[in-house]
């Protein structure tokens, strides 16, 4: 169960850690997939030409001296308690998930598959950390794997050369689209429905838990028998799953999590009743429940649903995919989350990030849209640990490279450990039991935190 470490190694890696309060409890990290045009979201620049500056103006936030896209009104009203990064950078590829994760910048091989030997998430390095008991984990992402609607599984949010064991509790999602709307084509999405779920929690015809528990306690019998050694790294995975298994079936708990039915009806509309919108309400309950590091993702549905081919990656009719649907739904979900968080006492103690995995590029293509452009965009955290109301880091005149600060992957992992706690300095060990920092470089953007955690 220690996943191919002995018990001193485990309480030798542990002691790196940082053992100092955060100012987050939680985090909620809203991902983008695609590459967001951050010149249409975060940086717009008005004075551009107008094949840079494109379709969208700027307006005022509730803090002097910080603009945000028209389409983003929720964002504006929120400033106050959320700070821009608007120099993040890398030059790992486009379509790159593993940096955003874990803030490892080095080119892949293969973007459309995963490997044990990667670093481990954010997420993963938590629930590594964890000493928490009860039946939800502390790493859930929502609302199914990264590459699940293109039937591919993108590298990142895994617990890599950690194990599996520490991988995320994943859900599963069946999206449709509303019945008196035209079908999905490309570059002309439809809102996505639908509710995430738990996998497997539900018992089979005929067993109940009684009986269910009877399994459970033969097979702990069973297992017992060989405990006087450590179990191998695939035992051990298997045995933390089998548990999760068994506790999601027996736990009325962890079924309501998922259980949006149990909340006002206005409140689901409010966050918009999509997709991603019940996905982050589900969030908002796991990490009222305890849940260390909650992952929403806005993905794509075309090769496995043919819904929704574009998500973030606008390469045509950028304006038009953004202002009819993208930034619609995001600001509304955003604002309607921290809405929430704030009524229920939350948000002091829960950091939301809304991250991508890179920009696009300043000029607008020939089909209205917008290419891959990793060497700088933006992202936001709230809540949390941030010091609102702030912009960190500023592009040249055309929001295509920093001008000044520029921010790494890395950093920004950094920045979110900090918030949790998590001294960026811990180490974790590799498959040969070798320390390996989790910060790959990284520093905290010190000036957007409240303190010196």
């Amino acid at each position: 169960m220690l996943g191919g470490l002995s018990l001193p190694q485990v309480l030798a890696a542990e002691e790196t850690a940082a053992t100092r309060p955060g100012k987050a409890k939680s985090v909620i990290m809203l991902y983008l997939l695609g590459g967001a045009a951050h010149q249409d979201m975060y940086d717009l620049k008005p004075l551009a030409p107008a094949e840079i500056r494109g379709e969208f103006q700027p307006i005022d936030t509730n803090v002097p001296g910080i603009q945000v896209c028209e389409h983003l009104p929720q964002h504006a009203r929120w400033m106050h308690k959320a700070a821009l990064v608007r120099t993040v950078n890398h030059q790992a590829g486009c379509h790159n998930t593993l940096p955003s994760y874990t803030g490892y910048e080095q080119p892949l091989d293969n973007i459309v598959s995963t490997k044990d030997s990667y670093p481990p998430s954010m997420g993963s390095v938590c629930e590594y950390l964890s000493t928490r008991q009860g039946v939800l984990p502390d790493y859930v992402y929502l609302p199914c794997y990264l590459g699940w609607g293109q039937s591919i599984v993108r590298p990142g949010p895994y617990g890599g050369f950690l194990g599996k064991r520490y991988d995320p509790l994943f859900s599963e999602c069946a999206p449709y689209t509303d019945k008196d709307k035209p079908a999905c084509a490309i570059q002309h999405p439809q809102i996505l429905r639908g509710v995430p779920r738990l996998p497997h929690s539900e018992l089979p015809e005929g067993l109940t838990v009684d009986r269910l528990a009877g399994r459970r306690s033969l097979l702990a019998h069973v297992g017992g028998q060989g405990a006087e050694s450590d179990p191998p790294p695939t035992l051990a995975s298997f045995s933390r799953h089998r548990e999760r298994a068994f506790d999601l079936l027996t736990s009325t708990a962890a079924r309501s999590a998922f259980d949006v039915t149990r909340e006002d009806p206005t409140l689901v509309e409010n966050y918009g009743n999509t997709l991603f919108g019940n996905s982050t309400l589900i969030a908002r309950r796991l990490v009222e429940a305890g849940v260390r590091f909650v992952n929403v993702t806005w993905d794509c549905y075309w090769e496995r649903l043919k819904l929704q081919f574009d998500c973030w990656d606008t390469h045509g009719r950028n304006f038009g995919i953004l202002k009819e649907y993208n930034l619609p739904c995001l600001d509304q979900t955003y604002g309607a989350l921290l809405t929430d968080l704030e009524s229920r006492g939350l948000l002091d103690e829960t950091l939301v990030v809304v991250m991508t995995d890179f920009g696009r590029t300043p000029r607008i293509n020939a089909n209205a849209g917008r290419d891959h452009w990793p060497f700088c965009y933006s992202l936001l955290l709230a809540g949390a640990g941030i010091k609102g109301g702030t912009v960190y880091g500023a592009s040249d005149a055309q929001a295509a490279y920093p001008k000044d600060r520029p921010v790494s992957t890395a950093d920004i992992c950094c920045t979110i450990y900090e918030c949790l706690g998590i001294d960026p300095a811990t180490t974790v060990p590799d498959p040969q039991g070798r320390p390996v920092g989790i910060s790959h470089g990284g520093t905290p953007l010190w000036d957007m935190l409240e303190s010196r955690l």
